[in-house]
């Protein structure tokens, strides 16, 4: 019964990659759209090279396709409140109108995911006062949203502030439930802690957003070793599609769906699209979910 209320979709980063844009480059959003299409996925979540909301539903219309939502970069213990507010409400306006359900918030103040440095052990930490600061800051951004008919899900992230569990525990015992809910995201607290299963049952209830993203384990462990930034190690491959790595997505899903999750599923994974081809890799992760996950659910209805 719980599967009826789950949208499967897939990231455009497989395609284009925001933060290095020569990858991909020559993916327009006509390829990438109609691989969704192909690849059997009900939606995406919106890019950086994305055109304005009414050239995109036009798209989106003529491939019976939808929208999650679209990343944030708030800098909320940088610049405060007010000013992460002014970006933040021409975001939410611009997912209204693409019929989106969440915006995607993370606090990129001292981020190191776009740097050089070592995203194993050079990760930054806010002080106390900041993390006051942040956590005040989200409730009212959570607030702005909700106006615009969307969910605040906070991204936990490697290389950033709010990275851990123990982070993440933080975050969400000091904002407001009613303004700010989680993003899930199976590969970035796997790299982070090794574990992806406490958070999920530690925050079910937080959780409004969801992203599946696989880890290679000897990637990692060798990323690990010759000390990699955030962004050599997805070049060379730390992250991949379900189905392509070491996760066993098979518990995740029976735990959302069991708790009655109900949102998306978004399939993610930053990889060179001119090594990991990106309708491949989509459609590796469809048959994933559709013989592992979907097939034995269905069997016990």
């Amino acid at each position: 019964m719980g599967e009826q209320t789950i949208l499967w979709g897939i990231a455009p980063i497989g395609w284009r990659n925001d933060d290095i844009p020569e990858i991909g480059a020559g993916n327009t959003l006509s390829h990438l759209l109609s691989d969704i299409v192909v690849a059997g996925f009900q939606g995406t979540e919106v890019g950086g090279f994305f055109p304005e909301a009414e050239v995109l539903n036009k798209e989106l219309k003529l491939r019976n396709l939808k929208i999650a939502g679209q990343w944030f970069s708030s800098f909320i213990v940088r610049d405060g409140v007010e000013e992460a507010a002014k970006g933040f409400h021409k975001h939410c306006q611009y997912l209204k109108e693409v019929q989106a359900s969440v915006a995607v918030v993370s606090e990129q103040t001292y981020s190191i995911q776009g740097t050089g440095k070592i995203v194993f052990t050079e990760k930054p930490y806010f002080t106390d006062v900041e993390w006051n600061t942040l956590c005040a800051g989200l409730n009212e951004l959570g607030k702005i949203a909700q106006q615009y008919d969307l969910k605040l899900v906070f991204h936990h992230h490697m290389g950033t502030g709010v990275q851990t569990l123990e982070e993440i525990d933080r975050l969400m015992e000091n904002t407001d439930p009613n303004h700010v809910h989680l993003l899930y995201d199976t590969g970035h607290i796997f790299v982070s802690d090794g574990d992806y299963l406490t958070l999920l049952n530690k925050h079910l209830d937080r959780i409004k957003h969801v992203h599946f993203k696989d880890v290679r384990l000897e990637v990692l462990n060798q990323c690990k070793e010759e000390g990699k930034s955030f962004m050599q190690s997805f070049l060379s491959g730390m992250f991949t599609v379900p189905g392509d790595g070491f996760i066993d997505f098979k518990k995740v899903y029976e735990t959302l769906v069991g708790h009655n999750y109900q949102g998306w599923i978004v399939v993610e994974a930053e990889q060179d699209p001119s090594i990991a081809h990106p309708l491949e890799y989509a459609l590796i992760a469809r048959n994933y979910i559709d013989e592992k996950l979907l097939a034995p659910a269905k069997s016990f209805v």
